[in-house]
């Protein structure tokens, strides 16, 4: 979940010329009665309690510190931005409750989110239906923006780029010859990272020797690591969130297998080594950014985001407040909060950022390179990096 601009904020949101003044109907299409007074309305969607409530409100805090940063410097030809947030657990049919909400009830110019793969592809479609742009900051299934349409945007990169980086990197880095897979099957993004895996790792002279699954909710996985260790893989893909994986470790380590354990974007969390202990030390993962880069862009905003939230930011932290500048430099370069003029402006955006260089391929997702993350206790090493 892949990756943003802090330095400068100040010359950039002071240049910004928003051409007030417009009217529209609720729906979408033209609409900009959420630019009604001296405020601009920003809904967002994303899981603020439940399982991946970890996810949600780092992206809501990375935008949260967005929004404080652009009004402080005056907002939009002094309009006030306000990202208004509503909580889909994960869950589908929440995300839709809280996206007709956010359009229908408070007449948002555009929105940010959903945070996870299930809850955007359940949304997607009423991006384009409802005329609303919308771009989702984490969620990295591969068909997100081509369900969605036009107005559907991506600020990360997807699934399918995850295993690919994470083959290249156990061929050409650790020069591993054979490996398990170790799934989630009722997760897109689990399995869409697990086959790209898998196709790439093969295509490149490796063995896959176990293409294993359970379910969601599952807590036992003795079954699928009793057939692994018997292959005894060079690695282990664990392709699923940090409360999964962080389980499936300390098994795996309990029952003596000591392949070198990799995964997503879906590790990225403060809750994964209370989870797995000493089991997960020495994994990696690919990750959107390393809150420790020496680049200035980086440094600026970990500063920013630890003096507000006292605590280090993650990468859904950082993607949040990347994908909420390029959405609000969107609308600056619209002139108006018109929904037509937002969604082209972003078709064209190109933004140097905290999680890298941001721009949008023809499907509308964000090209961006990947981090490699090293656990090392309770800390992260950047172990390399992969461009695309």
């Amino acid at each position: 979940m892949k990756k943003n601009l802090v330095s400068g904020i100040l010359a950039s949101v002071m240049a910004m010329t928003f051409l007030a003044g417009c009217s529209g109907n609720s729906t979408g299409g033209n609409s900009s009665t959420s630019s009604a007074g001296d405020v601009i309305k920003i809904g967002a969607i994303g899981p603020l309690s439940g399982a991946a409530s970890t996810y949600g409100v780092s992206v809501k805090e990375g935008a949260q510190l967005l929004e404080k940063e652009v009004n402080g410097a005056g907002g939009i030809s002094g309009k006030k931005i306000q990202f208004i947030f509503e909580d889909d657990q994960a869950e589908p049919n929440s995300a839709m409750q809280a996206f007709n909400k956010l359009v229908d009830d408070e007449k948002v110019s555009a929105i940010l989110g959903p945070v996870t793969s299930g809850a955007t592809l359940a949304v997607a479609p009423n991006a384009t239906s409802r005329q609303i742009p919308m771009i989702t900051p984490t969620a990295t299934e591969p068909t997100i923006t081509n369900v969605g349409g036009e107005y559907m945007f991506r600020g990360c990169f997807v699934d399918s780029f995850q295993g690919d980086v994470l083959a290249k990197y156990a061929n050409e880095t650790l020069k591993s010859k054979t490996a398990a897979v170790l799934y989630n099957a009722g997760s897109d993004y689990s399995k869409g990272i697990a086959d790209s895996f898998k196709s790439k790792f093969e295509a490149s002279g490796g063995k896959v020797g176990e293409f294993l699954t359970y379910n969601d909710k599952d807590t036992d996985f003795k079954a699928q690591l009793t057939k692994i260790k018997s292959l005894n893989p060079d690695i282990i893909v664990l392709p699923d969130y940090y409360n999964v994986v962080g389980l499936i470790a300390k098994q795996a380590r309990g029952m003596g297998l000591q392949s070198q354990l990799l995964g997503g974007d879906g590790w990225e969390s403060e809750e994964l080594t209370k989870i797995g202990g000493d089991a997960v030390n020495g994994a990696l993962y690919i990750n959107h950014y390393y809150s420790g880069d020496t680049d200035s862009a980086v440094k600026t905003f970990v500063e920013s985001y630890k003096k507000e939230y006292n605590k280090e930011p993650d990468a859904f932290a950082a993607l949040g407040y990347d994908t909420a500048k390029i959405l609000v430099k969107a609308i600056e370069k619209a002139g108006k909060t018109d929904s037509t003029a937002i969604k082209e402006a972003l078709a064209g955006m190109e933004m140097n950022s905290v999680t890298g260089n941001i721009k949008f391929n023809s499907e509308r997702s964000a090209i961006k390179s990947a981090a490699i993350i090293k656990v090392d206790g309770d800390k992260k090493i950047l172990a390399g990096k992969v461009n695309p």
